[in-house]
Parts: C-alpha cells; structure tokens; sequence
C-alpha cells in the first residue's frame, strides 16, 4: 500500500518537525501547543503502522500486536487533539502578547 506507507512517512516528519519546533521554542504556552501537535503526529504515525502490518502480513499474531499500535495511536491521537484545543486560543493570545510587547 503506497498511499500507506506515504501517509507514515509524512506523519513521521511532522513528528520531528514539531519537536524541533518544540525545541528551539522559548515560549511556554506555545511548547505545550507545539507539543500537542506532536502527539497527534505521533499518534497516526503508529496508528498507520499498525493498519499497513495488516496488509503486509496476514497472520493472527499480527492482527493482535496491529490492533495494539492501531489502539494506543488512535488514543494518542485522540489525547492530542483535546490538548490542541485547550491550549490554542492560549498560545493566540500568547503570540499577540510577545507581537504587542516586543
């Protein structure tokens, strides 16, 4: 599955994207923003892993350990994506502080 493994692959550099981003960020609020975009990332990344194991081996044992990463990624998706929520309107309010006071 191409479309798969493409999809892996982009979600995989958006992870290390946003932890760069996280990295050289000074900002708190805008961390915890950053890194909440990190996690969704991270989340399809092993979520799509665990869906392209399905197709490439089909046995029962991979069924079992795929339904595991497509689970714990799905949750850390999910977790992710309430935490951007939260602390988007934060980090706006943040950027326009830093934007007015610098």
């Amino acid at each position: 599955m191409p479309v798969l493994v493409f999809l892996i692959v982009i979600s995989f550099s958006m992870y290390v994207f946003y932890k760069i981003k996280y990295v050289r960020s000074t900002l708190p609020i805008e961390k915890k923003w950053l890194s909440s975009k990190s996690s969704i990332a991270l989340g399809l990344f092993v979520a799509l892993f665990g869906i392209n194991q399905l197709f490439l081996f089909p046995s029962t044992i991979t069924y079992i350990i795929a339904g595991g990463f497509i689970l714990i990624g799905s949750f850390n998706a999910y977790n992710g994506m309430k935490a951007y929520k939260h602390y988007l309107p934060f980090a706006m309010e943040e950027a326009e502080y830093m934007k007015n006071h610098s």
